[in-house]
């Protein structure tokens, strides 16, 4: 049986997301991370995620990128294309969520594209078009400073409008609260007036099963994790979990924590308390990145203790700030991101096989670097963050997201050890 989803996912950290809501409701899930040079039979599987880099180069690129696997995907048998991005909406005034929906639309013949980035049991809720992040708006959560892809309007219709080609209307909550007839009414009636894309409130997980319900076969899926998890709990399967569980204790361990969001500030400074901790110096992996890579290499190989030592880029908004304004935004992001990817494989060639990262451009750089080409999905450390195991060899890895799982995240990643 052909799969049922074709998934491009904009980072991997977003990618092992929404295969892990899928794979709880019992679909096999097949994660890949980028475009496979060697084709494999995928038959079987009811889901494949493509993990692409996306979120944060440039729109053209990231609609090449999207174009390529979404045509691979089709050529794949699959029956439905879903445009996976962060449930926080992370973009630019110039994408890349705006012009990657328009491609998709394009490559698919959908009627309209539909933007659910709600995901409620991690905080993120939808109502009147506007995102909040646990109850706060989504331009006063924190994401007001996120270095690469500030969201400063919680407005997602703006948003949309401001970054895509089209005109962008509302499924209220009325409506999905109503049922699947008021859901598909409201739909027709945007599409009437000439509406391209249309935000869809919900803050709660029967939302997402009623829209799940409803969603006509001919709209473009795009969204978070939440609206995935829900359509696969909608559709249940009954496949035999062979995924890779939880890694064994042998081994090393390392945690590469390279997002600044709230979240990861506060399980930085949890876990400083609790374990070996190093940050790093921006200006020596901008200005001497291989040299102090072998000093950071060196520094592992002296700690001992029960928990992994952490590396942390992490900082508060005004030290990114002033950083920034030092070397510049893409310097410091693209110096940090190399030098933590740079790290990692040095790390695994002297017998790390585990690694927690926190950060969505520091997860899907290293996985590049390591050549990991994709991934089976293991047991869940918080919910959208799952370990995940290399297809190909004994290596696992934790990606999370920057504002994901509690303060006692990196701590509790490293319990599940069998």
């Amino acid at each position: 049986m052909a799969p049922k989803l074709g998934i491009i996912a904009d980072d991997f950290t977003g990618a092992t997301d929404i295969a892990s809501f899928m794979a709880k409701a019992g679909w096999q899930v097949i994660q890949l991370n980028g475009i496979p040079e060697i084709y494999d039979d995928y038959a079987d599987v009811d889901a494949i995620v493509i993990s692409l880099k996306s979120r944060s180069c440039s729109a053209y690129e990231a609609v090449t990128q999207s174009r390529h696997a979404a045509e691979w995907l089709q050529a794949r048998g699959c029956q439905r294309l879903y445009f996976k991005y962060c449930s926080t909406f992370d973009s630019t005034a110039s994408g890349n969520i705006g012009p990657v929906t328009d491609l998709l639309l394009e490559k698919t013949g959908a009627s309209m594209a539909v933007l659910c980035p709600a995901l409620p049991v991690n905080g993120r809720t939808v109502i009147h078009g506007y995102l909040f992040v646990n109850g706060q708006l989504l331009n006063e959560s924190g994401m007001q400073n996120h270095p690469l892809t500030p969201m400063t309007d919680a407005n997602l219709i703006r948003v949309m409008e401001q970054q895509a080609s089209g005109e962008c209307g509302l499924v209220s909550l009325s409506a999905v609260r109503a049922g699947k007839e008021a859901i598909q009414t409201q739909l027709a009636m945007l599409k009437q007036v000439g509406k391209r894309y249309a935000v869809i409130d919900a803050m709660t997980d029967e939302d997402l099963r009623a829209l799940a319900a409803a969603l006509p076969e001919d709209v473009l899926l795009t969204g978070g994790s939440g609206l995935a998890g829900a359509i696969a709990a909608l559709y249940p399967v009954q496949h035999a979990n062979d995924a890779c569980g939880i890694p064994l204790r042998t081994g090393g361990c390392v945690l590469l924590a390279g997002s600044c969001s709230t979240m990861t500030n506060k399980q930085v400074s949890r876990y400083r308390q609790q374990a070996p901790a190093v940050a790093i110096d921006v200006a020596r992996a901008v200005d001497d990145s291989e040299a102090y890579i072998e000093e950071l290499v060196s520094w592992y190989q002296k700690q001992s203790g029960p928990l992994a030592p952490l590396y942390y880029a992490t900082r508060s908004a005004e030290e990114v700030k002033a950083m920034q304004l030092r070397y510049g935004a893409e310097v410091v992001g693209k110096a940090i991101e190399q030098l933590l990817a740079s790290l990692a494989v040095r790390l695994y060639q002297l017998g790390v096989n585990k690694i927690i990262a926190a950060g969505g451009e520091t997860s899907s750089l290293l996985v590049q670097r390591l050549h990991v080409s994709g991934f089976a999905i293991g047991d869940v450390i918080a919910p959208g963050v799952p370990w995940v195991k290399d297809m190909r060899r004994p290596l696992w890895l934790a990606l999370k997201s920057g504002n994901f799982g509690d303060e006692n995240f990196f701590s509790k990643a490293q319990e599940t050890f069998a």
